[in-house]
């Protein structure tokens, strides 16, 4: 089978293994990719997205797997061009991948299916927004995408003008509204599953840690960390997510018309009225997707080739109860901005842990250095959460770069209780 991935970050690089580590003879490529990633796929040379569907038709390419979400929602939409072409795509249409790409969107679908959600209005300037916060705190969310930085939790009048300073005057995400939402309590919680029209599977959940400093202090990230086991909740709770988000959502994307076939990410807070919806990705998580994937077996390949043609079948992953724990190193100045072309040294002593490269490249000596925000995810992967959370940082720490930075509460924060 030949299957191509697009993205070219530490998610990808993760689902690239977890392909590349099923049963069968498959030949896998990439696009844009990245030099980490080229060991195990090659790169498709195509120089935009409609180039890239019509090699994928000449190389006969049997399956897409959409990584990250921006081509989903860019143009005519990456899945509706494979649909065209006649390419079975792992990723939603670019009408259902709304559900992520605008927050009102979203809003709107989870009130018209009566999805427990936060209280919300949405505006479009300044002063419509001054008008519709009563209290503090609350949550402010550029409506369209942001590479997981346009939300603001505020506590303070500052912390409201700062942002609506950002989104409005200086337009740093680009133009666009403005969702306004009652602050949620209770501990994250990400839901993954994969859904193939009116059908879907239950993944492993996770949880991740989005600030950038430690006690989750300073500004949101693209994530610092992240947890996953099917031990993170009870089974009830589980059962209870399933029954009043997981499975309104999917009746309510055939009954809205909306063509689904890819995995859904359920961003939730667990709070004291129960579970409730925060936000959705129209992919996986990213750092939870390097944290599950390790956690899987099974012919994965065949899995999504065949949910992509409309059959789930379950059976063909399984994920071990173990736990698994990534922990991202981060380059100099992230979030706020990043630094490239430090030299990475100690990748090559990291024997107990899995490496996946978020943000690297190969300078002219033939050796990794930081490309990016995101640097490094390093994972591993245990019987018990602390067994998983000290072989994660002691590996870590044989690897350095400058200014390299990175959480030490991964795995303790949110998880007083945990067993082991």
């Amino acid at each position: 089978m030949k299957i191509l991935v697009t993205g070219k970050g530490g998610r990808e690089h993760a689902l690239i293994s977890a392909l590349h580590n099923s049963p069968g003879a498959h030949s896998l490529f990439t696009w844009p990719g990245s030099d980490a990633i080229a060991s195990l796929a090659s790169r498709a040379p195509a120089t935009d997205v409609p180039a890239l569907v019509a090699w994928m038709v000449a190389e006969g390419i049997d399956l897409c797997v959409a990584g990250d979400e921006s081509l989903l929602v860019a143009g005519d939409g990456l899945a509706n061009l494979c649909k065209a072409a006649g390419i079975p795509c792992w990723g939603p249409h670019k009408q259902s991948a709304q559900l992520e790409a605008s927050k009102e969107f979203a809003k709107q679908f989870l009130v018209r299916h009566q999805i427990p959600t936060a209280a919300y209005a949405a505006v479009s300037s300044i002063e419509e927004a001054r008008a519709a916060i009563s209290s503090l705190p609350v949550v402010l969310k550029f409506d369209g995408l942001a590479a997981g930085k346009g939300v603001s939790v505020c506590t303070s009048q500052e912390m409201v003008d700062d942002f609506l300073d950002v989104v409005f005057t200086r337009q740093q995400f680009g133009p666009g509204r403005l969702v306004i939402e009652e602050c949620l309590t209770g501990p994250e919680l990400s839901v993954f599953c994969s859904i193939a029209d009116g059908s879907f599977h239950l993944l492993t959940p996770a949880r991740d840690y989005k600030r950038i400093r430690d006690n989750d202090d300073g500004p949101n990230t693209g994530g610092m960390g992240a947890v996953a086991s099917r031990s993170i909740v009870s089974p009830e709770v589980l059962t209870e997510i399933e029954d009043r988000i997981v499975r309104p959502t999917v009746a309510g994307l055939v009954k809205d018309g909306l063509p689904y076939r890819g995995f859904l990410y359920f961003g939730l807070m667990l709070t004291p009225d129960g579970p409730k919806i925060i936000e959705y990705n129209c992919r996986f998580g990213d750092p939870e997707c390097e944290a599950v994937m390790p956690l899987l077996s099974g012919d994965f390949a065949q899995y999504l080739f065949d949910a992509a043609n409309g059959t789930l079948n379950p059976d063909l992953i399984t994920f071990s109860n173990h736990w698994s724990l990534c922990l991202i190193l981060a380059s100099h100045g992230y979030p706020e901005s990043s630094r490239s072309g430090d030299a990475i040294s100690g990748l090559d002593t990291i024997s107990h842990a899995t490496t996946f490269h978020c943000g690297t490249r190969l300078n002219n000596e033939g050796n990794f250095e930081t490309n990016g925000g995101r640097v490094l995810a390093i994972v591993a992967t245990a019987p018990t959460l602390t067994a998983a959370r000290e072989t994660a940082y002691s590996e870590a720490a044989k690897i350095s770069f400058p200014g390299r930075q990175n959480r030490s509460d991964i795995g303790l924060l949110h998880f007083a209780n945990a067993p082991g």
